[in-house]
């Protein structure tokens, strides 16, 4: 086999890690042996069970950030993988293992630009900085939300971020996430009164009352979108009902639903107008709301407009953006005042078994934040 670039080598030393979420398997001190290396001041933050840490190099800004984590999810069932998903395995030209694409190649992809962006340029302007965090696949209670607080503290911006997560489609570079719709979840119950199948003027099915305002949700436009992003959408995921028995109307019944939503509604605009629904249909209801993250978006500047011509310059590739997919943490630095955006390899394979990245796909990458940074640091 050819020699492995320092990128894959990494990459390869991290996916061997089994960093299950919020597990951090020393994958956190293996990087910041590099950065140190490099002249970065590093900060342990433990929060809880989960292991963060921010490094910086200068002190003056601008203050150009790489975010990422090193926890990945759980692998399913390991005998159904191609190759032991904690030993990384190159096969056909492929890192293949868990977190090869999200997103322990980013992860490698950074570390190694930055020491061949510092080896050319030690004396950039502003400062380079890494939030790193072991819990973006978790709760996201103890990560990147409260490093981000603990920045904010101190007055502590960032201009510009990167986040590695797995953004492209088919050819590295292909699409970059500029902004990330808002995710707010609602856990509803509508009570009614248990009784009898056989006498109907005793009961009242929850099931029955609930449907014709479920139809009505369902049907509603919340609004038109824009250009960034589609029309909100509004998805019913779970409900349950019932004790069992085919001849007793339940109590109550619990319907749980998402909204995915753009920058044309807020997250208190749409709580208001499910409750106005639900009491339009004169429900007994209770709900329990969370607010994922509300939605963000890089529209234009030096940062979209850096990665923009880095990947054309190095691949040759017209940029697509994109505000598609879930969340990420992105949410959580884009509201200091920060230009967010999420670039990294494809992803086609992530949480899925036999999770896989092209390895020429990952130094390609490494390539692209070294020649972003050479566009925004000299």
């Amino acid at each position: 086999m050819s020699k492995i670039s320092p990128t894959i080598e990494l990459a390869m030393d991290l996916i061997n890690r089994p960093s299950v979420t919020p597990e951090d398997a020393g994958c956190q001190e293996q990087m910041i042996a590099r950065l140190e290396a490099l002249g970065f001041k590093i900060e342990r933050l433990q929060f809880e069970d989960v292991s963060n840490f921010w490094a910086r190099r200068g002190t003056e800004g601008p203050v150009f950030c790489f975010a990422g984590h090193t926890d990945v999810v759980p692998t399913g069932p390991e005998d159904k993988w191609e190759f032991p998903p904690f030993e990384a395995t190159i096969s056909k030209g492929e890192l293949c293992g868990r977190g090869a694409a999200d997103m322990k190649g980013s992860l490698a992809a950074f570390i190694t630009a930055l020491e061949r962006f510092i080896e050319h340029h030690p004396d950039h302007k502003g400062s380079i900085a890494l939030l790193i965090t072991s819990d973006e696949e978790g709760p996201f209670i103890n990560g990147t939300t409260r490093v981000i607080d603990h920045l904010e503290a101190r007055n502590e911006k960032i201009t510009w971020c990167i986040v590695g997560e797995p953004s492209s489609t088919d050819k590295v570079g292909d699409i970059i996430k500029n902004g990330r719709r808002g995710s707010i979840s609602g856990s509803l119950t509508i009570n009614g009164v248990q009784g009898h199948v056989a006498y109907p003027h005793l009961v009242k099915n929850p099931i029955h009352l609930a449907a014709p305002a479920l139809a009505e949700l369902s049907a509603e436009v919340w609004d038109e979108g824009n250009d960034f992003f589609p029309p909100t959408s509004f998805q019913i995921s779970n409900i349950n009902g019932g004790t069992g028995a085919t001849n007793v109307v339940p109590g109550h019944v619990d319907i749980q639903f998402n909204f995915r939503f753009s920058t044309e509604v807020t997250a208190d605009e749409l709580k208001q107008r499910v409750h106005t629904i639900l009491d339009k249909h004169e429900l007994d209801w209770d709900i329990d709301w969370i607010l994922s993250g509300n939605p963000f978006l890089t529209a234009a500047g030096d940062l979209v407009e850096a990665c923009q011509q880095s990947i054309k310059a190095i691949t040759g590739t017209e940029t697509e953006l994109s505000t598609s997919g879930g969340t990420s943490d992105g949410r959580f630095i884009a509201p200091t005042g920060a230009q967010v955006v999420e670039l990294g390899p494809s992803n086609k394979t992530i949480h899925k078994l036999n999770e896989r990245v092209r390895c020429e796909d990952l130094d390609t990458l490494s390539d692209m934040y070294e020649n972003i940074m050479a566009r925004l640091l000299v």
